[in-house]
């Protein structure tokens, strides 16, 4: 009997590996919510930055794009580089592919995976446990939520919704700020969007940016540049070998795969946000965060300026770290220490080889994890056209 593989996640990059292994007629078992990060972790009316291009999820065969949805259900297209996407929208669509193309998801948790022999055990969270030659790791921003150690410091039970700090993951209604005031961390289109949400929906907000200038916002499609070659980020030579030569991107140096994987697509409103931001959410940018406290309920930060200095202190009625999400396999706790001890870790993720091959044999990860090997696409749901098809092939190999 040939042993299954075990695909662990079921947001994009998940069930688009999934749909590659279908159609290999590899045997292949799928956990997961389906697209729960999108549907539970990000505020409702939130558009998505990428272009309609940009976002479909990868199929083996024609016709299973997000225009195609759009067409199958009667929702309105989303064609044009000026559309721009709902979030709901877009998780409908990746729940629609997953019926057409993954329709055996199985809705439970992974509790565990270990190595056992030449392949894998896996335990459920229904109690049973099963042997896989090979598991796929792509379980997405699971768990891997960044929240500055100073804000984490003033709240020992952790960020929430609830409390006095939280996270921009944890939050799906924003409408429940209304006349409070909230202070938003970060300068990256999470960060952005979410302040404008939260004064669209009568919050008092302020941004904070560590860095000056850091409050930017991309231009729009008729202000890219004409004479160079386009990416499904924006024209410009950088994207473009990021996004079709994401292979050559694991060759660089660790160092210089840590800096590009920051840097390259980095913090950035998208065009369209600028218009609904300006005049209507406070900015101070150039200080960073060394204390916060919390005073009768309202969160109270220390800050700084870049050489040192004493910025003074700001407070709100809440704080949103909206700073991202870090990669880091000791959050992945389903992958039990044995394994997880065995996986070599370069430049902020798991060293990935040809194919999304991870140092122990028959383990693959994709998506965010992939991206301090494989580079910054790997960050946004237009890198499953180049992550699965090499996936699969790698992981049908192995039969």
């Amino acid at each position: 009997m040939t042993l299954p593989v075990a695909i662990i996640g079921a947001g994009p990059y998940g069930l688009s590996t999934a749909a590659h292994l279908r159609a290999r007629a590899v045997a292949t078992r799928v956990f997961g919510s389906p697209m729960v990060s999108w549907r539970e972790h990000m505020p409702a009316g939130m558009l998505l930055k990428s272009t309609p291009v940009a976002s479909n999820i990868d199929a083996p065969q024609p016709g299973h794009t997000l225009l195609d949805f759009c067409r199958d259900v009667g929702e309105r297209r989303y064609e044009s580089d000026w559309d721009t996407i709902p979030v709901e929208t877009f998780s409908r669509y990746g729940l629609w592919f997953q019926r057409r193309l993954v329709p055996e998801l199985e809705q439970v948790r992974v509790v565990s995976v270990d190595r056992r022999g030449g392949g894998f055990e896996l335990k459920l969270d229904s109690g049973e446990q099963f042997a896989a030659r090979a598991v796929v790791v792509a379980t997405g921003l699971s768990g891997l939520a960044r929240v500055p150690r100073a804000l984490a410091a003033a709240v020992p039970d952790g960020p929430s919704a609830s409390g006095a700090i939280s996270h921009s993951s944890q939050h799906r209604d924003l409408s429940r700020f209304a006349g409070r005031e909230v202070l938003v961390v970060g300068a990256g289109q999470s960060a952005l969007e979410s302040a404008v949400l939260l004064a669209e929906a009568g919050a008092s907000v302020r941004v904070l940016a560590r860095r000056r200038g850091a409050v930017r916002f991309g231009a729009a499609p008729d202000e890219q540049p004409a004479l160079k070659p386009d990416s499904p980020f924006g024209r410009a030579w950088s994207l473009y070998a990021f996004s079709s030569y994401a292979d050559g991107f694991r060759l660089l140096p660790p160092r210089t795969r840590g800096y590009l994987v920051r840097r390259v697509l980095g913090p950035l409103g998208a065009w369209w946000l600028r218009e609904r931001f300006v005049g209507r959410v406070r900015v101070t940018e150039g200080k960073h965060i060394v204390g916060a406290k919390v005073v009768d309920g309202r969160p109270v930060l220390t800050l700084a300026e870049a050489d040192g200095a004493d910025a003074g202190e700001l407070s709100a009625d809440h704080v949103i770290a909206a700073t991202g999400y870090h990669v880091d396999l000791g959050a992945m706790d389903f992958l039990g220490h044995g394994l997880r001890t065995r996986i070599a870790v370069a430049a902020g993720g798991p060293r990935l080889g040809a194919g999304y091959r991870a140092s122990v044999p028959g383990l693959f990860f994709t998506g965010l994890p992939a991206a301090a090997s494989y580079g910054p696409v790997m960050r946004f749901v237009c890198g499953t056209e180049y992550a699965s098809p090499r996936l699969a092939k790698a992981v049908a190999a192995l039969a």
